[in-house]
């Protein structure tokens, strides 16, 4: 009869290789369901038997919400760069020294997938994940380990045999095409500026603090470069091989390439092929296949000599404009989008680009009927980089800015040092209107099932709504006699609503619709007001001594909550039974310890992550700032702090405390 031990080990095992089939090879075995009862049955069994504890165990892969800041280290080889070329003679020419430097040998290139993410190394001991560090600088770079887990292609214990007892493995962290329409398509809904391409938002994903949020980001990565000793082969492509069977992705368009013919091939193949990559691209990689010949023909400075980039000219099409419209946000801002002759580029077909604000379409001096050049060189987001001057026609005038609202008629309006146009009619503009409730309803906020931006859009022309408060008054009779409802999805909105008074407060006032406040901002504002009535009573001032609320922050807020509409949507929801305090077994513990007093962290800690440390401030009354100044009131500091923070808390006499000194401080709370 198996044990329990065994029967933890071969779940794993199972997890694992369902893991590879399902992220690697594209090719599921079982169904989703049959994945997750397996998961569950491992998660109670080492729930049951902590004593088998495994930090690489497939159930880890969810991320913990612990964090402790990233520690940097040093790579054991520098990760180079490499030279770059943007022609295939370029490249001819580079395989044509190649072949000088080597006289009399025949050289074998390989040919891959450039990848545009961000680059990371992998340390294996015992075929297990011990560390993975990002490129950084190139000498030394952070060790992101945790978040490292959290993507399921990548092999936390590796599979087959005759792996080295210690190696590293390079490769490129990558977001999927789908990961990034999702991630921005979200940030679209909540009016947040749109990432401008996959490879940022990898970076920006990979570095974060949460692995959860990793975790939900839907990274993948690949990888292209063995290091170590004992490796299995003296070349690099069996090298790759290996690693495959090992368990790690490796592109398929990994190839051997024996001469110039074939490496121009490749280029004209892939120049097209890449198109229908599920990632971003960004040229190719050639490489002599050898390791000896590696080893002899070394590095310069900056690059391996045994190595070169092909670059991908940027996207292009010429098209012409047929005319600008001019969309208004839940803020009031005011975009203008050029509509276009439908074009195709990247695989998609374009028909709208955003020109952003005034003074870009002031540069680029778009007029009437131009025709434009439209771009997406490695991004998703279409942009206008120019105009096809000896196209246009000489009696076309140029395209102005509206200086009214497109949708109600005011005058538009423009903070000094700002670069967008808004509508300062926020209660009496449809868009602006139905926008707050449109952000209202959505996931991150009151997540109500069944109400989309179509369902909004219906219930505003029917006269049922005209604010979030009146979503709660909202009954599925009422909503029947609408076209395209039947009575299940009038139920489902129904219940969706009365689900969404289980919201949580924080939530809540970022639902709101206060201008500037973001959802990690408003939970901090949230938790340091504690209920609804408190934060509308606290003046600008008391409200900027939270963390992340500056001048205008404060000012928003004041301003948001003077307004007797504002007001009295609020006690509508209030009424209807919305949250709004914070809950008591949240409120639990905070005390005035720290009152007022402004704390920078840095450094490594071994007691608790950063993130608690902030967490206790905030408990405590105290307010965490992210650089040192006069006012800063104490240093919490942990090992590796900078040195030129210390110098400059000593220059300013601000004490540092280390934080045994800190929890003492809050010890009798």
């Amino acid at each position: 009869m198996e044990n329990v031990k065994d029967k933890i080990e071969r779940l794993r095992r199972e997890l694992e290789a369902h893991n590879h089939k399902y992220y690697v090879e594209n090719a599921p075995v079982i169904s989703d369901r049959d994945f997750d009862m397996l998961l569950k049955e491992l998660e109670a069994l080492e729930a049951a038997h902590p004593e088998y504890d495994d930090p690489l165990s497939p159930t880890r892969r969810v991320g913990s919400d612990l964090a402790t800041g990233f520690e940097q280290v040093p790579h054991l080889y520098p990760m180079l760069s490499l030279a770059n070329t943007y022609s295939i003679d370029d490249v001819d020419a580079w395989a044509r020294r190649i072949a000088e430097s080597l006289p009399g040998e025949s050289v074998t290139y390989v040919g891959e997938m450039k990848f545009d993410g961000s680059g990371i190394s992998l340390i294996y001991e015992h075929g297990r994940l011990v560390r993975a560090v990002t490129r950084g600088d190139g000498a030394v770079g952070d060790v992101v380990t945790d978040n490292i887990k959290t993507i399921r292609s990548i092999p936390l214990t590796l599979s087959g045999s005759g792996w080295p007892e210690r190696f590293e493995i390079r490769g490129e962290v990558v977001m999927p095409w789908a990961s990034f329409e999702r991630l921005n398509a979200e940030r679209a809904f909540n009016e947040e500026p749109l990432l401008a391409n996959p490879r940022n938002a990898c970076a920006g994903t990979l570095k974060m603090l949460d692995p959860r949020i990793v975790a939900a980001r839907g990274l993948d990565a690949y990888f292209y470069y063995l290091l170590g000793e004992d490796l299995p082969a003296d070349n690099h492509y069996d090298n790759m091989m290996a690693a495959r069977s090992w368990g790690f992705k490796v592109s398929d368009a990994m190839t051997r390439l024996d001469s110039l013919e074939a490496i121009d091939r490749y280029i004209r193949h892939w120049d097209t092929a890449r198109r229908e990559l599920p990632v971003a691209t960004d040229g190719l990689v050639f490489k002599v296949d050898s390791l000896r010949r590696q080893l002899n023909l070394g590095f310069t400075a900056k690059s391996p000599r045994w190595a070169v980039a092909y670059k991908f000219p940027a996207e292009r099409a010429l098209t012409r404009l047929r005319s600008v419209s001019f969309d208004v946000g839940r803020t009031g801002v005011v975009t203008p989008v050029a509509n276009l002759e439908p074009v195709l580029l990247s695989g998609t077909i374009v028909k709208r680009a955003s020109l952003h604000n005034a003074d870009i379409m002031r540069q680029l001096d778009i007029h009437h009927g131009d025709m434009l050049y439209v771009e997406k060189g490695g991004e998703i987001i279409p942009k206008i980089t120019g105009v096809d001057l000896s196209r246009r026609d000489p009696a076309a005038g140029p395209v102005e800015f509206v200086s009214r609202c497109p949708a109600c008629g005011t005058p538009l309006t423009r903070e000094e040092g700002e670069a967008a146009w808004v509508c300062p009619d926020k209660y009496g503009c449809l868009p602006q209107v139905m926008g707050r409730v449109e952000h209202f309803v959505a996931r991150r906020m009151m997540n109500i099932d069944g109400i989309g931006d179509e369902t909004v859009a219906a219930l505003f022309a029917a006269g049922l709504v005209r604010d979030s408060a009146d979503l709660y008054d909202l009954t599925a009779d009422r909503i029947v006699g609408l076209p395209g409802f039947a009575r299940i999805s009038a139920t489902r909105i129904v219940d969706g609503v009365r689900a969404s008074l289980a919201v949580p407060f924080e939530r809540v006032v970022f639902a709101l619709s206060i201008p500037g406040v973001g959802e990690t901002t408003a939970k901090k504002i949230a938790r340091a007001t504690g209920n609804i009535d408190e934060l509308m009573s606290w003046p600008a001032e008391r409200l900027q001594a939270i963390e992340d609320v500056g001048p205008r922050i404060a000012a928003s807020i004041v301003d948001y909550f003077a307004t007797e509409t504002n007001r009295r949507n609020v006690e509508r929801l209030r009424a209807a039974g919305v949250q709004m305090a914070v809950a008591e077994t949240d409120a639990e513990g905070r005390t005035d310890l720290l009152g007022g007093k402004s704390f920078v962290i840095s450094g490594v800690f071994a007691l608790h992550s950063r993130d608690q440390y902030k967490e206790l401030i905030e408990r405590n009354g105290g307010k965490n700032v992210g650089s040192i100044s006069k006012k800063t009131d104490y240093i919490l500091a942990g090992e590796n702090m900078g040195p030129a923070k210390l110098e400059k808390a000593m220059k300013l006499g601000v004490p540092v405390i280390d934080e045994r000194t800190f929890l003492a401080m809050i010890e009798q709370a």
